[in-house]
């Protein structure tokens, strides 16, 4: 019989041995095994491993053995046996990151994996604590530019905001306005139908004047003169060409008088024929060229598309004219009156020169006609008035539903603030410009043309509207045809920055162009939960 503590130690040491054998087989089972995942590696009590896939059950002992038995690869998440497996990297010091199985045991170090694990110990060295310690400087770069970007794009709102404001009470006032110019016009119209019946009594009268029943007969009489003399120009030239036919093709050799006096009648006739002076011959020095006639067909007619009834009222306003002095301008009264009053003191004015004019106290002359001008004038003054107002309220409705519209500038409005910023980037050759919004550029530095590149189409299409992604983009077409080519259009990248900036200009295809560059507006701050703390790109997530 064996001593008490060679006894115990014979039991201990085949325990302690098991459980160092069991931890060493645990870790070789795990390698490349998601953290999230690690638990679903477990052996049955029969010593059993079911796929993750479910379909197939397996010895836990081929599990990692380097041979894929699984249809779904998960057996084998340590090796390269199952091309559709992936391997995780702990990367202590640094974060963890999944690489394709095909890349593990492969002799090469994969910068995914900076512990190394990927390949076997001792063939690629642990640098995750330098990788991390300069990730982690750079995400803390990154942060302080988001969060000093986050606070310009702050701004952004408030002006966001405070134009929303502005446009709101903009279209309260103009509305307002609508309904008061809408009234003017009402008013202005009565008394415009009132002035112009008035009036038109006034210029019967006027009508019947001998000098106006005279000037319309002269007008009658010149038309039907310039009927006759078209009929007659027409025969004219149709008998020239007979007679420029005639002596182009007759033949001299043939002794026929008449043909023969023909053409040379044409000749003396024809003005293109007149021959030029002999060399040598005497000129009259005192000889008058023909002089153009003034009443060439086109002043004639203009002269009939006169309109009688004006020359008849600038006749009555001319023979009634007398010289202003400032005895009369001080005595006038229409000067005296407020534009506001000015309608009821024309409607009065019209009333009390129509009773003097059926009592005869007075005969209406041209200043009926200068009360339809007038009236005439401030209907159509008030109504361009109303138009006007009008179409501004259409501007700033529309202004007010692109300042929230997340197509446009944002739910909340932010990149409102640049509409219209433009962005430059010199190469050297040609100087890109991007006006937001609106235009893109490119002109030479060397003196050449500028070209279009295009105008804003629309953001990035292939991103969630109102995500980070969709405002990270900006499409320009349209622009001006390249030879031989497309039309030129630009895409404009953007990141989070400090300042709105254009950093770089490629052209990956012929006459379409692409440009980097930073803006506060796409500086989004998150809070402890992930989430936007703006509401203004639709609320979404982005990490730090």
């Amino acid at each position: 019989m064996l001593p008490l503590p060679l006894t115990l130690l014979s039991f201990l040491f085949p325990v302690t041995l098991s459980a160092a054998v069991g931890t060493e087989n645990s870790a070789t089972k795990l390698r490349g095994v998601v953290p999230a995942r690690r638990d679903l590696y477990t052996p049955t009590s029969s010593g059993t491993w079911k796929c993750l896939s479910g379909d197939k059950e397996i010895s836990w002992a081929k599990v990692n053995d380097d041979f894929c038995d699984c249809p779904d690869g998960s057996d084998e998440p340590g090796t390269s046996a199952c091309p559709n497996s992936s391997f995780y990297c702990v990367n202590e010091g640094h974060e963890g990151a999944s690489i394709s199985s095909t890349r593990v045991n492969d002799g090469l170090c994969e910068k995914e994996c900076c512990d190394g694990s990927d390949e076997p110990e001792g063939v690629c060295p642990n640098v995750c604590e330098e990788v991390g310690k300069e990730y982690r400087q750079r995400k803390e770069a990154e942060a302080k530019i988001r969060r000093t970007g986050g606070k310009i794009r702050s701004t952004y709102v408030l002006f966001a905001e405070k134009e929303k404001k502005r446009l709101q009470a903009s279209i309260i006032t103009l509305k307002s306005d609508v309904e008061a110019k809408k009234k003017e016009v009402n008013h202005a119209k009565i008394l415009l139908d009132h002035a112009e019946s008035m009036s038109q009594a006034s210029l019967a009268y006027k009508q019947k004047s001998p000098l106006y029943q005279s000037l319309v007969k002269h007008t009658e009489a010149l038309k039907s003169l310039q009927a006759k003399y078209k009929a007659l120009e027409e025969r004219e030239r149709s008998l020239s060409d007979v007679l420029r036919n005639l002596k182009g093709g007759y033949n001299p050799n043939y002794q026929d008088m008449a043909v023969l006096e023909a053409v040379r009648g044409w000749d003396g006739l024809n003005p293109e024929a007149v021959p030029a002076p002999a060399e040598g011959a005497n000129v009259d020095e005192n000889q008058q060229l023909p002089v153009e006639d003034e009443w060439n067909d086109a002043s004639i007619s203009a002269l009939l598309n006169e309109d009688t009834i004006s020359l008849l009222l600038k006749h009555e306003a001319h023979v009634t004219e007398e010289d202003s002095s400032e005895e009369d301008s001080i005595f006038d009264l229409e000067s005296y009156v407020p534009d506001a009053l000015y309608p009821s003191y024309e409607n009065a004015k019209s009333q009390v020169v129509g009773w003097l004019s059926k009592l005869g106290v007075v005969r209406e002359n041209n200043a009926s006609s200068e009360v339809a001008s007038k009236a005439r004038e401030r209907f159509n003054t008030v109504s361009n008035q109303l138009r006007n107002t009008e179409s501004r309220i259409s501007e700033e409705e529309k202004a007010l539903t692109k300042l929230s519209d997340p197509e446009w500038f944002g739910a909340d409005g932010a990149w409102k603030k640049l509409d219209g910023n433009c962005l430059s980037y010199d190469t050297g050759e040609y100087t890109y410009e991007v006006c937001i919004f609106g235009q893109a550029t490119q002109k030479s530095n060397n003196g050449g043309s500028q070209n279009s590149l295009g105008r804003f189409s629309s953001w990035n299409t292939s991103a969630p509207v109102g995500s980070p992604e969709y405002y990270s983009r900006q499409v320009y077409k349209h622009g001006a045809r390249c030879w031989n080519g497309p039309e030129r259009s630009i895409t404009v990248d953007l990141v989070c920055g400090t300042e709105n900036a254009l950093l770089s200009v490629s052209e990956p295809e012929k006459c379409e162009y692409r440009v980097t560059g930073t803006t506060p507006a796409l500086c989004i701050t998150t809070n402890n939960n992930g989430e936007t703390s703006a509401k203004g790109n639709g609320g979404g997530k982005e990490e730090l």
